[in-house]
């Protein structure tokens, strides 16, 4: 038996993604339609996006804690998160939380080392792309961090927050992911961190001229095997 997975939802799009993912992993690893028992519980992205407006990293650790804490009395045994986002609140809470989490930016910056790469890119919202979350792991492996610009940021994040997240995909928002990879991959990138939980619904490494880092699958994968090591 595998070790029984909790997720902390944010949006509706990457937690399904994410649930998805590990029901595939596990079928490929264990066979059949197998895969580990998962839990999820996601409190309203509303509430979310209300105290990450306001910068109040508090209350965003709080939401993500009370998730965690209803996942241990469901049996859960370890945790993830495919938000990227609120993981900048998650050194506020993880020695109090019941569960041992797997950090997504540490899972990507794992893989980034693993497949050689030296100058990433990172996408994802503004509350992401302005934070620590995604070079500090990165650094850890020697690894270049790259951001997009200002205005590419904010384009980001309004394709994310008014698109992506209620699950519409415009060809505008795909072509404005490819040609801030296109940038990326000029300015010396030899890879791209899909670091938003929905850009890989719309990116992925047919419709990019960057290797990918989808953060999600990469996430869910990691889950999976750790699930099966652990049990």
């Amino acid at each position: 038996m595998a070790q029984h997975i909790g997720i902390v939802a944010c949006s509706a799009e990457g937690a399904a993604l994410c649930y998805r993912t590990i029901c595939h992993e596990g079928a490929a690893l264990m066979g059949g339609h197998a895969h580990p028992e998962v839990s999820l519980h996601g409190h309203s992205m509303e509430e979310y996006s209300r105290f990450l407006d306001a910068g109040d990293w508090e209350a965003v650790g709080d939401l993500m804690l009370d998730s965690v804490e209803k996942l241990s009395a469901a049996g859960a045994q370890l945790v993830v998160c495919p938000d990227n986002t609120i993981h900048r609140a998650l050194p506020l809470i993880v020695d109090r939380s019941p569960l041992p989490w797997l950090h997504i930016a540490e899972v990507v910056a794992s893989t980034a080392a693993e497949r050689g790469y030296e100058r990433v890119g990172v996408l994802g919202t503004r509350w992401l792309v302005d934070s620590d979350v995604y070079p500090e792991r990165l650094s850890a492996f020697g690894i270049e961090a790259v951001l997009p610009t200002d205005a590419e940021r904010d384009e980001i994040h309004r394709i994310i927050m008014d698109e992506l997240v209620h699950g519409q995909f415009e060809e505008t928002g795909v072509a404005f992911h490819q040609a801030v990879i296109e940038r990326m991959k000029a300015a010396g990138c030899d890879a791209v961190v899909l670091g938003c939980t929905e850009i890989p619904l719309i990116i992925d490494d047919s419709s990019s001229v960057l290797p990918t880092l989808d953060s999600t699958r990469l996430l869910a994968r990691a889950a999976v095997e750790r699930s099966l090591v652990e049990r």
